[in-house]
């Protein structure tokens, strides 16, 4: 998920380009954008940097695990084509 000091700063960024009138209201604005913002994360369901990181390593381990089984069912059949 998006760290709070980013999602500070998108908040901020959107109520900076609000019209002068709505300015004086800023404080409900970021309220209400960060809300927003937030929610529309959330329902991205994105993953962490760290998570992410995890999961590539799995995925590499797995790969390399699946490569060494599908060399020793390589090496079985011929073994066994040869009998």
């Amino acid at each position: 998920m998006i760290d709070n000091k980013t999602l500070d700063e998108l908040t901020n960024k959107l109520s900076g380009l609000l019209p002068d009138g709505i300015k004086m209201m800023q404080d409900d604005m970021q309220k209400n954008i960060r809300a927003m913002l937030e929610s529309a994360l959330s329902n991205m369901q994105l993953v962490s940097r760290e998570e992410f990181d995890v999961q590539t390593a799995l995925l590499a381990r797995t790969n390399e695990k699946l490569q060494q089984l599908e060399q020793q069912l390589q090496q079985l059949e011929s073994k066994y084509q040869n009998n």
